[in-house]
């Protein structure tokens, strides 16, 4: 019987424990300095953005329509099994044409995606506005439609994830930290944390920013930076639009949200490093984020209120594509499951998929 430890609690660890929990055995515990859900996961918007996206072949767009497909099943298999409710916006994502953005490449796009079994639609301004009539901008020419796109709350899902992985056996051991580890020839034997030692067959770093310490203590250093994304939740007097169809609407990297009862999260902003490697928040760009979002949908103007703002920090590696999964160089037994920036919650099942092939390949 094989033991497996993840190291990270945020949307792709709870993935990956899911996914495990449902082989047959294999003993899993998953650590955490953290309660689950925090950090980068905690943060984000939860806008699954698959047949929308601009990548159209390999890894990367396969990655992305098998997490979407998946997240079909996923919900309703994690609702039954928990009783917990995970908001989820079947409505799709709506991204707006700008005038300096090419519209013939959507429409190449849309055959793309017809190609492969998937729907975009291109609709000019009159459509756009007889369907989305609080979309009202000079320089919107049209927008695209992605009818089978979504949109999550990625604390309620890692939740969900947690409790039906621990309803499948998983232990869960949180305010856990790792403080070194123990090695032989191109494996690693043990963890030396906080709660004592634990021994495994396999390890998979799944933690994010903080995945760059693991691997630096084995002389492995992956290079993983912060960047920081900042984002708001406003309340509005009554929904925008037709209040039966209320799907994501994206323009110029900035998302309007819909989150139920008139409420919408809108975000997010993209801060690097400053030249001491901080990123304090600036408050500056959340405010342009904000204005960018009344330009596209003036009804937000006079109706809104702030009801919070937050930011968090997402993981990006350093001269490297995103997500890093695979096997850490040197060692035979560690697995990453890290570094995925601005598409964690998107990519989360497609990882856990992949990291379980990588420990027991073609299993049932």
């Amino acid at each position: 019987m094989s033991h497996v430890v993840i190291i990270g609690c945020g949307i792709v660890g709870a993935a990956i424990a899911y996914e495990l929990s449902q082989v047959q055995n294999i003993i899993i515990t998953v650590i955490d300095k953290q309660p689950p859900a925090q950090a980068s996961t905690g943060a984000a918007l939860g806008v699954l953005m698959g047949a929308i996206s601009h990548k159209i072949k390999g890894n990367a767009w396969r990655m992305r329509s098998s997490s979407i497909q998946r997240y079909e099943t996923l919900i309703p298999e994690l609702e039954a099994i928990t009783g917990r409710k995970i908001p989820f916006n079947r409505q799709g994502i709506l991204s707006l044409c700008l005038q300096k953005d090419n519209k013939a490449a959507w429409q190449k796009l849309a055959e793309i995606r017809s190609s492969q079994n998937w729907k975009l639609e291109v609709w000019d301004v009159a459509k756009l506005k007889s369907v989305c009539p609080q979309v009202n901008n000079e320089n919107i020419i049209g927008a695209v439609y992605s009818p089978q796109d979504r949109q999550l709350d990625p604390t309620a899902l890692t939740l969900a994830l947690v409790d039906a992985s621990q309803r499948n056996g998983v232990t869960f051991k949180f305010g856990v930290t790792v403080n070194g580890t123990s090695t032989f020839a191109n494996s690693c034997n043990e963890l030396e944390t906080t709660e004592g030692k634990i021994t495994a067959d396999w390890f998979v770093i799944a933690a994010g920013l903080g995945s760059s310490l693991l691997t630096g203590q084995l002389n492995q250093m992956i290079d993983i930076r912060p960047v920081l994304g900042q984002a708001l939740q406003v309340s509005l007097k009554h929904p925008l639009g037709d209040r039966h169809f209320q799907p994501v609407i994206t323009g110029d990297d900035i998302h309007i949200v819909p989150v139920g009862n008139g409420d919408y999260w809108i975000g997010a902003t993209v801060e690097f490093p400053n030249d001491t490697q901080e990123i304090p928040p600036n408050e500056e760009l959340l405010k342009q984020v904000l204005t960018q979002a009344i330009a596209f949908c003036p009804e937000l103007a006079s109706n809104y209120t702030i009801n919070r703002t937050w930011s968090g920090l997402r993981p990006r590696p350093e001269k490297r594509p995103a997500p890093i999964i695979g096997k850490l160089p040197g060692f035979n037994n560690i697995l990453l499951a890290t570094g995925h920036y601005r598409n964690g919650v998107l990519l989360a099942p497609a990882t856990a998929h992949a990291i379980r092939e990588m420990i027991i390949p073609n299993a049932p």
